[in-house]
């Protein structure tokens, strides 16, 4: 076979071959998946503050079983204030903090991404995922606890704001202020 002939062949090869490498990646249901992260208050009057309760939704990503990888997308600017305790008012006012240039800054850093690097198993249908998070413009090694029950991925995380370059928000000369640390608790679905 002459080399013209060949190079087709020998591309429809490699092009299968791919497609039979990632034929175990599932993409996520993001219509049924979630993120939920959970900023808590601290300071001397914090029982003037909140804790928070914000819902992340999934934008996209996907699972391979098979390469023990992940990943998953959250647009910033979809995140949303979900404080049950706060007037509409206030929960406003929090919103357009969180995604404004003080905390977030959606608006230059529209992405929030997790990959993952590896996987060890830490019982059954549990694993640790060691990976990078992608927050505010900056990545940084994040680890998340996983387990796998009914067919969904559940689990949590918890890092530090200002490891990613945001300042906890402070009022009052910080005697009202949000911690450092959040977690950071998901939902995983497949699409079938």
């Amino acid at each position: 076979m002459d080399l013209m002939r060949r190079i087709p062949v020998v591309l429809l090869q490699s092009l299968l071959s791919i497609g039979m490498a990632s034929s175990a990646q599932r993409p996520i249901d993001a219509a049924h998946s979630i993120i939920t992260i959970r900023v808590f208050k601290a300071g001397v009057f914090s029982a003037l503050g909140h804790d928070h309760e914000i819902a992340a939704p999934v934008a996209g990503g996907f699972v391979d079983t098979a390469a023990r990888s992940v990943e998953v997308r959250v647009h910033a600017p979809a995140l949303r204030v979900h404080d049950a305790k706060v007037s509409d008012e206030d929960r406003t006012k929090i919103q357009t903090t969180m995604v404004g240039p003080e905390v977030l800054d959606a608006e230059r850093y529209s992405e929030i991404v997790f990959r993952s690097k590896r996987a060890e198993a830490a019982g059954a249908d549990s694993w640790t995922v060691h990976g990078d998070l992608t927050l505010h413009g900056q990545t940084h090694p994040v680890d998340v606890e996983v387990r796998e029950t009914g067919g969904r991925y559940r689990g949590t995380a918890r890092f530090r704001q200002t490891e990613f370059g945001i300042k906890p928000i402070k009022v009052a000369g910080g005697a009202v202020r949000v911690k450092d640390e959040i977690r950071v608790e998901f939902d995983i679905q497949l699409a079938r």
